[in-house]
């Protein structure tokens, strides 16, 4: 079984930056794919996103390229989302989740991190 702890969320002013940490308990295997997403009030969930497990592929999604990075460290099992130069519009709930990488479906998810941009 994985468990998966978003924490690093906060209330900063639009230009600023955080660092969220999604720390993983149990076996991720190199075959993992690791995804961030955000659901914002009002609004569907979608996928800010991804990096493998073992390797150091990411994919992002339009509107947060060039200013949000996913990174890893395998030894401590933990997945990064820095986001740099946030906006209003990054006001969300953000939450990572990891599913195989034969499997478009996650299966594990975490609870949550609020994010916050203040214009």
């Amino acid at each position: 079984q994985v468990q998966l702890v978003e924490s690093g969320g906060g209330l900063v002013q639009a230009g600023g930056s955080l660092r969220l940490s999604c720390a993983a308990s149990g076996r991720l295997s190199s075959s993992y794919v690791m995804g961030w997403f955000r659901q914002a009030p009002g609004k569907d969930r979608e996928s800010v996103g991804t990096i493998t497990w073992g390797g150091v592929s990411t994919l992002y999604a339009a509107s947060v390229k060039g200013r949000f990075t996913i990174s890893r460290d395998n030894h401590k099992n933990t997945v990064y989302l820095q986001m740099n130069s946030l906006k209003p519009e990054d006001t969300a709930v953000y939450y990572c989740a990891a599913r195989s990488v034969f499997s478009s479906n996650y299966d594990y998810w975490g609870q949550g991190t609020q994010v916050t941009v203040s214009a």
